[in-house]
């Protein structure tokens, strides 16, 4: 247990200097924007005038480094700024916006580590006979469609032609309508989802063939103990360890997705709202989104290595 301690101990002392560092990137790079912010908050009516008071009164001719100084203090007052030329507080938009992506996130989590498990174990035990070549067939393809793509094959198959699922339109809260919930976030999900299981499948059959060949399988087996206990009490817990390690790598990739495929989709998340805080030159929107989607990064990052930690039996007992 303390090997697990000292893991989590690391992770959170790194977060901080990630965070500055990813706030800073995005600060440098917003600079750069042709739009300026006074014509976004005050439209292109406004009198030069106006605009250099707005200017001056945001710290806009401010140098970089005292805004982003400025900005990292408003940080830690939970003062994300404003935006638009209403000033509407970016924290209320982040609140609204942010459980969207992460419920997407999440659904498309749970159906990648669903179907890559049932593949991956199917592939395993039917090895070299056609099952496990269909599944072979079927992973490699699935890695090698972009998600983007995927999802506009989605919307004309099922959305247009069939008229199966919608592919837009609003989404009901899920706490108020689970299967309209569902219905609206399960083609987004399943092409986020995709992918990821093409790579996980490949990942499972290959760690659950290593376990099937070791002795204690064939040992277990000898003294009449049934292929199914074994399996799924020691083989499959013992395999779970290489696909866990991947699947925290493919994390960042998931949420990274979920803002495309939101725009895709139009669905009022964080995709939506970066699109707009960069079409609009908004960089107090921009920063919240990339911290947010930063932070909880990170956060599912630890815990899938606490994960790790507690399956994997050898460095448990450190």
């Amino acid at each position: 247990m303390s090997h697990l301690f000292q893991l989590i101990g690391r992770r959170l002392l790194q977060l901080p200097l990630m965070l500055l560092g990813i706030t800073f990137l995005v600060f440098f790079v917003m600079s750069f924007s042709p739009v300026d912010p006074a014509i976004t908050a005050l439209g292109e009516g406004a009198s030069p005038a106006d605009r250099e008071a707005y200017r001056e009164a945001k710290g806009l001719n401010d140098p970089l480094l005292v805004r982003y100084v400025s900005f990292l203090a408003g940080l830690f007052r939970g003062d994300l700024g404003t935006y638009s030329a209403r000033q509407l507080p970016v924290v209320d938009e982040l609140a609204r916006a942010f459980p969207i992506t992460l419920q997407l996130t999440f659904l498309g989590l749970l159906i990648a580590v669903i179907g890559a498990a049932l593949l991956g174990v199917i592939a395993a035990i039917r090895r070299d006979q056609w099952p496990d070549q269909v599944i072979r067939v079927f992973s490699i393809a699935a890695l090698s469609t972009p998600s983007f793509w995927l999802a506009i094959l989605l919307i004309q198959v099922v959305t247009l032609q069939f008229n199966l699922l919608p592919g837009s339109g609003k989404l009901p809260p899920l706490t108020e309508d689970p299967a309209g919930w569902l219905a609206r976030m399960a083609l987004p999900a399943l092409a986020l989802a995709v992918p990821v299981i093409g790579q996980l499948s490949r990942v499972v059959r290959t760690a659950m063939v290593e376990e099937l060949d070791r002795d204690y399988v064939r040992t277990a087996l000898g003294f009449g103990i049934p292929r199914a206990v074994v399996v799924g009490r020691n083989v499959l817990r013992n395999a779970l360890i290489t696909p866990v390690t991947v699947l925290g790598l493919r994390v960042g990739y998931l949420l990274g997705g979920a803002v495309v495929i939101e725009i895709i989709f139009a669905l009022p998340g964080m995709g939506m709202l970066i699109l707009n805080g960069v079409t609009n030159n908004e960089p107090n929107l921009v920063q919240a989104v990339t911290l947010a989607v930063a932070v909880a990064f990170v956060v599912v990052n630890i815990i899938v290595d606490v994960l790790y930690v507690l399956i994997n039996p050898r460095i448990r007992s450190v």
